[in-house]
């Protein structure tokens, strides 16, 4: 959730770089499968890039994701996958499956848009009149890459004869709506072995990274309308009920954990400045590395809301819209998707793509970075001793289910931030589309690696096992709440 989310949460990039000495990876042998891989999804470029601006120009918001998730959902078919729909209670998520046997390997794709960010595939801000969203986390082109990497194995498992079963998890509302968090809950993953995703960046990265634990809700004030001049004394403000709130929230930021991040909108403050407001609302985040901190943080948060209702005698109530474990690393995993990721290679721009990126470049002031950087990949690091995104993501719970691997590719000009309109742009265009091939060829030739060498299956579920914990329970951050359908509308 982007907020939430990766896209992502994300959250941006997933994969964080550690301050830890770097491992060289070695050089990867190119067999022939990796290379029919390739080929393939060069020659299909175009057909992916034109279904990620179609999701793109349709920037629908999470769980509203009708058109986005059909589209997917009917190439899946037409490539011979079985496509369970509405899973989870959710209309727009979706389970396609080819193959059969083991091992079962998952493959998660997204595709909702943020609120605001309307802007055109240019390299200056020029806002899309009456739309809603869009798709600064560049979910466009996550969901339709890992379609595109799904298609490659299912043909691969085809061809070949070879056992096993290639899900992709179509996953909706990762901005801030948890939609893993349900399907995990629901046991979707219970027979996949590995679980792949990726996500949209500003850099090529495969790392063992983790990511921060999240908790979010919108807190409901009530009071009594009154006439704000002529009768004041009768009304109690709603309003006020949520600034005394913010206000010791505000003051709870010096004692609480210093890397604890705690953000919030009001999203509803009253309607004219002369009647006192019966109504107010505001959406909280709460973010840590640490869950249980994110839970003893969220506590007080909810003592703060039932505070501020007693001091102006109004009513609060909360609904919890999501939560979200943190991301556990798996660095067996990571090294392989690394080595394949070297494989594959950075973004190199043409020279249009070149002019695009320089004059997006000159927005970003002193975080301007050269535009060549899209070319790169990132040394690998063992991010499993600090190595944390500054985002949360959905993805957080899904690899405490099963052992997950993710990466990052430059599908935005080096520097932009995600959720920025300079994001939306780029991956509305070629930019976007050639990082969103490089990371359907990684996904692809990692989940080869995976079918053909199951001994590395083992070795990262050992891994995780022992870094789960063998007493382990799974409950969810939003505890036993339906997935919140209309929480972006």
């Amino acid at each position: 959730m982007k907020t939430q989310f990766l896209t992502a949460a994300l959250l941006l990039p997933l994969l964080a770089v550690a301050q830890t000495k770097p491992k060289k990876a070695t050089v990867p042998v190119v067999d022939k499968d990796k290379q029919t891989i390739i080929a393939d999804l060069d020659k299909r470029t175009p057909e992916y890039a034109g279904i990620s601006k179609q999701i793109w120009d349709f920037a629908e918001l999470g769980y509203q994701e009708e058109k986005s998730s059909a589209l997917l959902e009917e190439q899946l078919k037409k490539e011979g996958f079985k496509v369970e729909t509405g899973v989870a209670g959710i209309p727009t998520a979706f389970v396609a499956t080819y193959g059969s046997g083991k091992p079962v390997i998952g493959i998660l794709g997204e595709y909702d848009a943020l609120p605001g960010l309307a802007t055109e595939a240019k390299p200056v801000f020029t806002p899309i009149a009456g739309q809603k969203g869009g798709h600064g986390c560049g979910h466009n082109l996550f969901g339709t890459a890992s379609m595109a990497a799904a298609v490659e194995i299912k043909d691969w498992l085809k061809s070949s004869g070879h056992s096993g079963t290639i899900k992709i998890y179509g996953c909706p509302a990762e901005e801030g709506g948890s939609a893993k968090v349900y399907m995990v809950r629901e046991g979707l993953f219970n027979d996949v072995d590995v679980a792949l995703h990726w996500h949209p960046g500003a850099q090529n990265a495969a790392d063992a990274g983790t990511s921060l634990a999240n908790k979010n809700a919108k807190f409901r004030f009530k009071g009594i309308a009154a006439h704000a001049a002529a009768a004041p004394e009768r009304g109690r403000s709603a309003l006020d009920g949520v600034e005394a709130m913010d206000y010791m929230v505000n003051m709870m930021r010096e004692h609480i954990p210093s890397d604890t991040r705690i953000h919030y909108v009001i999203t509803k403050g009253g309607e004219a400045p002369n009647v006192v407001p019966a109504n107010a609302e505001v959406y909280y985040y709460a973010r840590h590395k640490d869950r249980a901190v994110v839970q003893s943080v969220w506590k007080r948060i909810e003592n703060a809301a039932e505070g501020a209702a007693k001091g102006t005698g109004t009513q609060v109530t909360w609904e919890v819209l999501g939560g979200v474990y943190d991301l556990l690393p798996n660095v067996t995993l990571a090294e392989v998707m690394h080595q394949n990721l070297t494989t594959v290679g950075g973004v190199k721009y043409t020279p249009e793509e070149t002019a695009f990126a320089e004059k997006i470049s000159e927005t970003f002031g002193d975080q301007k970075v050269p535009v060549t950087n899209a070319a790169l990949i990132k040394d690998f690091r063992d991010a499993s001793e600090g190595a944390i995104s500054g985002g949360s993501t959905d993805v957080g719970d899904v690899s405490w289910a099963v052992p997950t691997v993710g990466l990052s590719t430059a599908t935005w000009v080096p520097g932009s931030s995600a959720h920025s309109w300079q994001s939306t742009a780029a991956s509305g265009m070629s930019i976007g589309q050639k990082g969103m091939i490089v990371a359907a060829k990684t996904l692809a030739l990692t989940a080869l690696d995976l079918y053909k060498t199951p001994t590395l299956i083992e070795k990262a579920r050992a891994e995780w096992v022992k870094k789960r914990g063998a007493d382990f329970k799974y409950e969810a951050l939003l505890g036993d709440r339906k997935p919140a359908l209309d929480y972006r509308k």
